[in-house]
């Protein structure tokens, strides 16, 4: 197939006539209908039709459903570069029409260079810090609803004094009143200034970018001239195409932290809506996310190893003219995950701890200093057990959470 088509490629169960219902889907999502068409009319909208590619029936389990997978073409003349557009055409409808499941899209060359990816990606990221190899140490909120502007300085300062590479908001914090945004940001970022000055070392706060649609992006240069140096946004409740926007707009450089919430309710189904590694991966990147969050293998909010692992994949794999980004693997991660999460991910990760920070004995910013000694042993070859004996604030969090060999 050449590069005018997007490939879009589904999992169906329940149709024993897979290439049937694949012309259908090709047909209807195009042009809508054409063996009722005279010639003329075939001929002109020709380079509207879809396609079908390939139709595969997978095995069939006893006393089950037939499944089967089909690949679709559709016409890049129908889109405009846009993911609404391009989801629309491909899954608007269809999403609706019993079970299936949009698995992988291909986005040709020619239309991909029209979106944006992720400004920084993973090295962007890593010179701003001017931290090289290791992985990134993002350290989170978990109370911050309700508490004075006073409060969270002094919840932020125990942060990045525990030597974390990034702080961010959480992204439920949308009643602010006690410390709106704005305010935040002038203080937090005076206290990233201070702790580069004092040790050397940068720090970034992603500061959760809320608010009506229309007015996001204008929110969002107010953020930054206010000394935001970074963001953090809700994607699947605001949009994927206001990331777009917010990626592309030369008036926001600064990196984009893409939150996962409700993207559950599309990808969990076996059946129904986007794969994972589709939904979190490609299109997070593809919008212009720098750093995705999503749930890892691990914790308390487990996604299964292989999606989480093909999410990261879709995330730094090679792509056209997008940038990498920087998987997040998220929820209930403590420091002795660390050797899991380095062995199964690699260094090029954003190690993502609310609880396994704050909760440590000693405090947050003790809790901070014990994730970093644990990622300092791992990287130099030594496990966790032997820097413990070295390190009294990773003794303590291995004490409390152990350590996760498998």
């Amino acid at each position: 197939m050449d590069e005018e088509y997007i490939l879009a490629t589904y999992l169906l169960k329940g149709e024993k006539d897979l290439y049937k219902k694949a012309q259908g889907i090709a047909v209807g999502l195009t042009v809508g209908t054409w063996t009722e068409l005279p010639s003329e009319k075939k001929e002109s909208m020709a380079q509207h039709l879809g396609k079908v590619v390939d139709v595969v029936p997978l095995p069939e389990e006893e006393g089950k459903q037939p499944v089967g997978k089909i690949t679709i073409a559709y016409p890049i003349v129908n889109v405009t570069p846009d993911l609404p557009s391009i989801l629309t055409t491909v899954f608007g409808k269809l999403s609706l029409d019993g079970s299936i499941k949009l698995l992988d899209l291909h986005i040709p060359d020619s239309l991909l260079s029209q979106f944006p990816g992720p400004r920084f990606g993973i090295q962007g990221v890593r010179d701003l810090l001017q931290m090289k190899d290791r992985p990134l140490l993002m350290s989170i909120f978990k109370q911050c609803i309700g508490l004075s502007l006073d409060e969270l300085e002094e919840e932020y300062r125990k942060q990045i004094e525990g030597g974390v590479d990034l702080v961010k908001d959480d992204e439920i914090f949308f009643a602010d009143g006690k410390a709106p945004a704005i305010e935040r940001v002038k203080r937090f970022e005076a206290l990233n200034r201070q702790r580069e000055e004092r040790t050397g070392r940068k720090a970034l706060y992603a500061v959760n970018l809320t608010g009506p649609v229309n007015e996001m992006v204008d929110r969002a240069k107010r953020l930054v001239e206010a000394g935001a140096s970074g963001l953090l946004l809700n994607v699947f409740v605001y949009g994927l195409d206001i990331l777009h926007r917010l990626a592309s707009d030369p008036d926001i450089p600064v990196p984009i932290l893409a939150h996962p919430a409700f993207a559950g309710a599309i990808y969990a189904s076996p059946e129904h809506g986007v794969s994972s590694s589709l939904l979190l991966g490609k299109f997070l990147r593809l919008a212009g996310a720098d750093i995705v969050l999503y749930p890892s293998p691990y914790g308390s909010v487990a996604m299964p190893k292989e999606e989480s692992l093909s999410v990261a994949d879709r995330l730094r794999r090679p792509y056209g003219n997008i940038k990498p980004s920087l998987p997040a693997p998220s929820a209930g991660i403590h420091p002795g995950l660390v050797p899991v999460l380095i062995r199964d991910f690699g260094p090029d990760l954003v190690i993502n701890a609310g609880g396994g920070i704050h909760g440590h004995p000693q405090g947050s910013t003790a809790g901070g200093r014990a994730f970093l000694d644990a990622i300092s042993a791992i990287m130099a070859g030594y496990s966790l057990r032997e820097a413990a004996a070295r390190s009294v604030k990773l003794s303590l969090a291995i004490e409390k959470w152990g350590v996760v060999e498998g």
